[in-house]
């Protein structure tokens, strides 16, 4: 049996509703920043619970124009942590501000325990990192910017609809970046992300800068960027949007499946369940001992399993210029060696989850896929 990674043929097999919609868009041929984008950004908010949704080209734009509006640059520095993906420090870097790591716990988010010790007189923001799902404790962390005088910019690309104490991912900062990658809750024919906020400068700057700085078509108030979301992004955007329920609760009822089917199996550790959060569950990641070779075995299983990340971020070429070396951040690198992610989504059947199971377990057992 193979159980694929991707839902995406499942999950737009059937997109005549999606082609009717565009049909009309063509007619119209409202392209840019029209009437779809104005529908799907009062729709993300409205599901998001917050003032206003900004559609903007990526997740990586979504997490770069809420720094810029603050007026972060050069010579600034953001904290973040240690094991995110590549797009959460590309933003910092993009507006020339310089990423400074914070260790994650089990939770596979920043540790608030280790957060206070990073913060100099040259940070200016903090940007907590909703990862594979789960929730970065923002109660604490807030209480720490706020003792800084410090602004929160979420990065909750992984955790769409995720929550901690009652309150939802994109509600605690000044802003927060949500990505529609293809493989994301929320996912659209190519990239795109949302900027979300409360606050109406906020909002008023983003707009400025998705749109080269324009106020109107012939006054340019600042230098902004060509990062406008696609009025074709914004229809299957849509589309997708009215799911959510059902996909956010189906892949926790998977996750849940797993947690129980695998927890009892010697060489594998489920991380710790926060009872404070709601996991969206975008990466479903289990602690795995000698897992490169449980990867290889699940392979020849036809489980497509995959490592989320192999090589900490801290320690790619890119980042060489931090100076950090093997050891600075230790969760970081225990959970780059032993983390496997196997496919959790919402179009996921029992027999396919039955069957990664039972092939971690005969790994284990030593016993033939």
């Amino acid at each position: 049996m193979r159980v694929r990674y991707s839902p995406l043929g499942q999950q737009f097999a059937e997109p005549d509703e999606i082609f009717e919609e565009l049909r009309a868009l063509v007619k119209s041929g409202d392209f840019t920043l029209g009437k779809a984008v104005d529908e799907f950004e009062a729709a993300f908010a409205e599901t998001v619970g917050v003032k206003h949704a900004i559609g903007v080209g990526s997740g990586t734009d979504a997490l770069k124009i809420p720094l810029k509006a603050l007026g972060i640059g050069p010579g600034d520095e953001v904290i973040t942590c240690a094991n995110t993906f590549w797009a959460t420090v590309g933003a910092i870097a993009e507006v020339g501000a310089k990423p400074v790591f914070v260790d994650c716990d089990d939770s596979f988010c920043l540790d608030p325990d280790r957060l206070e010790r990073a913060i100099t007189p040259r940070t200016k923001a903090i940007m907590p990192v909703h990862l594979t799902g789960e929730v970065a404790d923002m109660r604490r962390i807030g209480a720490i910017a706020e003792r800084h005088a410090l602004p929160l910019v979420e990065d909750g690309c992984q955790s769409l609809m995720g929550e901690i104490d009652g309150a939802k991912v994109g509600s605690f900062g000044i802003a927060c970046g949500f990505s529609m990658h293809p493989l994301k809750i929320i996912n659209v024919w190519g990239d795109a992300g949302v900027v979300v906020t409360n606050d109406d400068e906020m909002d008023r700057l983003c707009r400025l800068l998705r749109n080269h700085g324009l106020r109107n078509r012939d006054e340019m108030e600042m230098f902004g960027y060509n990062s406008r979301l696609d009025s074709v992004q914004a229809v299957v955007g849509k589309w997708i949007l009215r799911q959510i329920g059902w996909i956010v609760e189906t892949r926790a009822k998977n996750a849940a499946y797993y947690d129980e089917g695998l927890k009892d199996i010697p060489g594998i550790r489920v991380p710790p369940r926060n009872p404070r959060s709601k996991n969206v569950y975008l990466l479903y990641m289990v602690f795995a001992e000698r897992r490169d070779e449980l990867v290889r075995h699940c392979l020849a299983a036809g489980v497509e399993a995959k490592v989320h990340y192999p090589v900490p971020l801290y320690r790619q070429p890119a980042l060489a210029f931090l100076a950090h070396r093997p050891g600075d951040f230790p969760v970081t690198d225990r959970h780059a060696a032993s983390v496997i992610s196997f496919p959790v989504d919402q179009h996921l059947g029992r027999p396919e989850q039955d069957h990664l199971i039972a092939t971690v377990r005969n790994f284990y057992r030593g016993a033939p896929s």
